[in-house]
């Protein structure tokens, strides 16, 4: 809907989010205030990270869709800043532990993940990534790119 408006008018409406999860305390949120809350609570919580490498393969590839959705919502409503690019990248691709998990666990998922991280840069979603990360994203790209071609 958000895309239809701003393709249609060349202006973003505003989005806002219903949160009824607490029906004694519902809420009503931005898009933007929602998309940075579920990133934080969520998307690179260490104790999501961590249940999500006790379901290996799955776990890995459930990883991947999370970038896969935020990207999508970014690229229909721009509410990805570039801090939670940067914060991604250096999370679920260059953490050596959640690397080491993606590439024994589900080496496709981490291709995947690089491989739309380095389009959201390209596409300049990822408006102004940090060189260094946005450097070892192209690394690991590379180099899963190489070992998958091996397999």
């Amino acid at each position: 809907m958000i895309a239809t408006v701003k393709a249609l008018t060349g202006k973003a409406p505003a989005a806002y989010i219903g949160d009824s999860t607490r029906p004694d305390a519902i809420r009503t949120r931005s898009l933007t205030e929602e998309t940075s809350r579920i990133f934080r609570a969520r998307v690179v919580n260490p104790r999501w990270l961590a249940a999500m490498r006790r379901h290996g393969y799955k776990g890995a590839f459930e990883l991947a869709a999370t970038v896969d959705y935020l990207f999508g919502y970014d690229a229909t409503t721009g509410v990805v800043a570039d801090w939670m690019y940067d914060t991604l990248a250096a999370t679920y691709v260059l953490d050596e532990e959640n690397r080491a998990f993606l590439t024994e666990s589900n080496p496709w998922a981490l291709h995947s993940i690089a491989e739309r991280l380095l389009e959201a840069a390209s596409r300049e979603m990822w408006a102004n990534p940090d060189a260094e990360i946005l450097a070892g994203v192209q690394a690991v790209f590379l180099q899963t790119e190489g070992d998958l071609e091996d397999k």
